[in-house]
C-alpha cells in the first residue's frame, strides 16, 4: 500500500515559491519581486530580487514611485528577472530551453534579456499590468521569439509557512 503524502508541492508551486521567497530580499517598500530560473530537469539555474544594481547604497536609493524621474525607482532598480540572468554564473547554454518562474508578468526590457538568454517559458502569477504598453510589447516579443508564457493555475491559493526551528 502506498503511503507517500498527497499534500506535497508541485514542481511549478515549489519554483514559484522560490522566487517568492527571493522577494523577500528586496527592500523595495512597495513592490517585491522575486524570480527563478530552472533548466529542463528541474534543477535551479539562478534566482534574483528586484533591487540597487551591486556597489548602489540601497539606504541612499530612491525608492519614491513618484516625482521627478530621476528622483524615483524606475530609472535605477534592477528587476528580479534581469538580476537572475546577471547572477548566474554557469555555462550560458545552460539557460536554452529553460523556465523562468516571476510573481508579475515582465516588461518588456526584462523580455528581451529573456529572450536573448535562451529561456523558452516563462511561469507568472500576476498581469495586472497587461494594459500597458510595454507589458504589451512583451507578449508580442515573445510570441515573435518563440517563448510560451503561462499564468501558474494554483487552484485553491496555498498558504505556505515556512518554521526556521
Amino acid at each position: 500500500m502506498n503511503k507517500n503524502r498527497i499534500d506535497y508541492l508541485t514542481w511549478d508551486e515549489y519554483f514559484m515559491g522560490i522566487a517568492k521567497l527571493s522577494a523577500l530580499r528586496s527592500k523595495d517598500p512597495n513592490t517585491q519581486v522575486g524570480a527563478c530560473i530552472v533548466d529542463n530537469m528541474n534543477r535551479i539555474l539562478s534566482i534574483g530580487y528586484n533591487g540597487a544594481p551591486n556597489g548602489f547604497d540601497d539606504t541612499k536609493f530612491p525608492w519614491d514611485r513618484e516625482g521627478k524621474p530621476l528622483e524615483t525607482k524606475y530609472l535605477y532598480v534592477c528587476h528580479a528577472e534581469l538580476n537572475a540572468i546577471l547572477n548566474f554564473r554557469g555555462n550560458r547554454k545552460d539557460f536554452e530551453d529553460s523556465k523562468l518562474y516571476v510573481a508579475l508578468f515582465p516588461c518588456n526590457e526584462c523580455s528581451k534579456a529573456i529572450i536573448q538568454a535562451g529561456i523558452k517559458e516563462v511561469i507568472y502569477l500576476s498581469d495586472k499590468y497587461k494594459d500597458q504598453d510595454n507589458f504589451k510589447a512583451s507578449k508580442r516579443l515573445f510570441d515573435e521569439c518563440g517563448v510560451s508564457y503561462r499564468k501558474l493555475d494554483l487552484g485553491e491559493r496555498k498558504n505556505i509557512n515556512i518554521d526556521f526551528e
